[in-house]
């Protein structure tokens, strides 16, 4: 097979996994704003406005803010990821691996109602941050040749949002916000494989970068148990520099720019208290993944092409009011994978569920702890790389875990 060819079909979509807008889901996306949101799978999170991480969601929840809140926290995703039954060239098999690890994903919210019409926020999150890295001697028999479709990936991305809400009356609300998104990002392939000394590494890329998007949303209150949100997040081409090193174009490729588009995203939320104990939440989200169709620089180097699909999650959980102390919630999501007919070791991506439960426990009136623990379940998906030269079954699955203080003031 042509060199250049096995090496192109190798690198991973560094530009999702660099600067997602969103714990492990299709296409890497992260959704690991709160850990309120952990606990019932992210069901009705654009509208539910519990505490101040609704803005991460939807800025015009806001405007259901009558005093200045504060939430922070962190989310953990312990990620069981494993590559089986893999074989090189269709008859050289490879030892089953693990790839998890466990990343951690911060987060910051503050509100601030300014009179009975407006509000402002600010917002600082981690949008994705994940490591997978095969065994370093993986495909060592085979001349290290597999490795050009393992190696190493490890990535970090931060959010900050500024947001403003505007209350139109008393049953309408709109919102808008700036997005300042860092992603920063390693990526390893061919260890070894290439002549060079001085970059013993076929695919050697270290790379960050900012980009700008935006974000605009509305909410609609059909009285104060039932309301709904709507919202929109622009996501911009985030443009990353950095080393790297890539054999096929002929090695150092630094003073090009790598060109990553990511997807935009759209959600839609309702909320509806039945009782004075129990409240039921829905949403629905899209996720405009076919628009990564390739991976380039800005001198047109070709690193990838990806056919990906739009992705969806179908989300429906329950909350249960059961006294001034306690609150209780729970949740499911169905989510949909964003790769289609091109799939890769090193981003194993498929449908997924989420099982999710947590708890609020109000220290007093005016602050509380939220805890929320999911578990991600994936499938076994078939694996087929570079026209067959690597064939596997992949499957991630992931607990993830959050922790989190919010008070009013």
């Amino acid at each position: 097979m042509n060199k250049k060819r096995l090496f192109s079909k190798s690198v991973v979509t560094v530009a999702v996994t660099l600067a997602s807008q969103q714990a492990l889901a299709a296409g890497f996306q992260l959704n690991a704003q709160s850990a309120t949101g952990l606990g019932r799978a992210f069901a009705g999170d654009a509208v539910i406005a519990d505490n101040a991480s609704v803005m991460a969601r939807n800025a015009a929840a806001m405007s259901l803010f009558d005093k200045p809140a504060l939430s922070l926290g962190i989310n953990a995703i312990d990620t069981d990821i494993t590559v089986k039954d893999a074989k090189f060239a269709g008859q050289f098999p490879l030892n089953d691996v693990q790839i998890g690890d466990t990343s951690y994903a911060p987060n910051l919210y503050y509100i601030y109602p300014v009179n009975d019409q407006w509000t402002v926020g600010a917002s600082l999150y981690s949008n994705f941050g994940t490591k997978t890295e095969f065994p370093a001697d993986y495909g060592k028999a085979l001349g290290g040749k597999p490795d050009v479709f393992g190696g190493i990936t490890d990535v970090k991305s931060v959010n900050l949002g500024l947001s403003a809400s505007y209350r139109i009356n008393q049953q309408w609300s709109v919102g808008a916000g700036l997005d300042v998104i860092y992603g920063s990002g390693k990526l390893i392939r061919g260890r070894g494989l290439s002549p060079d000394p001085s970059n013993p590494d076929a695919v050697n890329i270290d790379a960050d970068g900012f980009a700008l998007g935006w974000n605009i949303g509305s909410v609609y209150e059909l009285n104060e148990n039932n309301r709904f949100g709507l919202s929109y997040r622009y996501s911009p081409e985030l443009e990353a520099k950095g080393d790297m090193y890539f054999l096929p174009a002929g090695g150092n490729i630094s003073s090009q720019k790598l060109k990553m588009p990511l997807p935009d995203m759209a959600e839609f939320s309702g909320y509806h208290r039945l009782n004075q104990q129990f409240a039921v939440h829905y949403s629905v989200q899209w996720i405009s993944w076919e628009s990564f169709d390739k991976l380039e620089t800005s001198k047109n180097v070709n690193i990838n092409d990806y056919k990906w699909q739009d992705g969806w999650h179908y989300a429906i959980g329950g909350t249960y009011y059961m006294n001034k102390d306690w609150t209780l919630r729970a949740g499911y999501m169905y989510d949909t994978s964003a790769q289609d007919k091109l799939t890769s070791i090193s981003v194993p991506d498929s449908d997924r569920q989420w099982f999710s439960g947590g708890f609020t426990y109000h220290l007093d009136s005016k602050s509380n702890i939220d805890v929320g623990v999911t578990y991600l379940m994936g499938e076994d998906i078939k694996v087929s790389e570079a026209g067959d030269t690597l064939t596997a079954t992949t499957r991630a699955n992931a607990w993830l875990y959050g922790v989190q203080y919010s008070r009013s003031f």
